[in-house]
């Protein structure tokens, strides 16, 4: 009899010690901040908005400035799920033997963004990014790295990554662009997703511009250089700073390097007035104007 009490205190002994554990686990998981990322189906986004904006969806007759619309999309996630850090932002584009174009490259370079390439085939259609997609969101949501995951896209192919995301705990969130008529998202994936949202034309108006139409009549056409657009974002934010004041700078500045999208559109409009040149599609230009925008305000901070 003793020895059985013995055995059963050894026992309790072990099973309190568990549950230490196990509360312990549960107080760091309750401590560590939910994480989103956002997905983007490049395809997808080429044809939606070129077809929206500038009604066609052939990527030659219009620009994206890529960079100013992830930055935008950035500032939605950080609305949307407003007690979560952002892991980063996956692109996944199709390129010739997976070889980045400059315009890629461009977006590869941009902070907390990961390109990834499937292939073109002849009629340049991609191949290989559902796969691609598939696998990143499986493995975040795996992992437990993100909760939540913001996928831009449209394919019926994609069905299988959200259920892969789903069956980890992770949630998934659709967001679509506007179509003109009809529908540019297939239905089962509309019906697996635990939410959906749909931007509209005014959110991507600023981002895509026909090539046959300049925006503006620059006289000469000379294009700026860096340097005089990096000064227009200086004295830009030398004016914000005036009519808003140091308290609107301190809410600004957890921010950085993003901005957010109203703000990055009055500083773009405003600069684009003083050049005279139209930073549409010009994402060195643009990089320039943030750049000289945020140093002035850190400056002063």
């Amino acid at each position: 009899m003793e020895a059985m009490n013995d055995d059963l205190a050894a026992l309790g002994a072990r099973i309190d010690r568990t549950n230490e554990l196990l509360e312990r686990m549960l107080a760091e998981v309750a401590k560590t901040p939910s994480t989103h990322a956002i997905f983007v189906d490049a395809g997808y986004l080429y044809a939606a908005a070129g077809r929206l904006v500038a009604g066609t969806e052939d990527r030659r007759a219009f620009d994206l400035d890529a960079e100013g619309l992830i930055e935008a999309l950035i500032d939605k996630a950080r609305t949307i799920f407003a007690d979560s850090r952002l892991l980063r932002v996956y692109w996944y584009d199709g390129a010739r033997r997976r070889i980045h174009t400059a315009e890629q490259q461009i977006i590869a370079e941009l902070p907390d963004v990961k390109v990834r390439l499937g292939n073109l085939n002849a009629n340049n259609q991609q191949k290989g990014v559902d796969s691609l997609i598939r696998s990143d969101l499986e493995s975040l949501a795996r992992h437990r790295a993100i909760s939540d995951a913001a996928l831009l896209g449209g394919d019926e192919d994609l069905v299988s990554a959200v259920e892969a995301a789903q069956g980890y705990g992770a949630r998934v969130h659709l967001w679509g662009i506007e179509a003109p008529e009809g529908r540019n998202q297939a239905e089962p994936l509309l019906w697996e997703v635990d939410s959906q949202r749909t931007f509209e034309l005014d959110f991507f108006k600023p981002y895509v511009s026909r090539r046959t139409a300049a925006a503006y009549d620059s006289g000469t056409g000379s294009r700026p250089g860096r340097e005089d657009v990096r000064f227009v974002g200086a004295q830009i934010a030398a004016k914000w700073l005036a009519s808003r004041g140091r308290e609107a700078l301190v809410e600004l500045l957890p921010g950085h390097p993003y901005l957010p999208g109203s703000v990055d559109q009055d500083l773009l409009v405003e600069a684009e007035s003083l050049l005279q040149y139209s930073l549409r599609g010009q994402a060195d230009l643009r990089r320039a104007l943030r750049d000289g925008f945020w140093e002035h305000l850190r400056a002063q901070y």
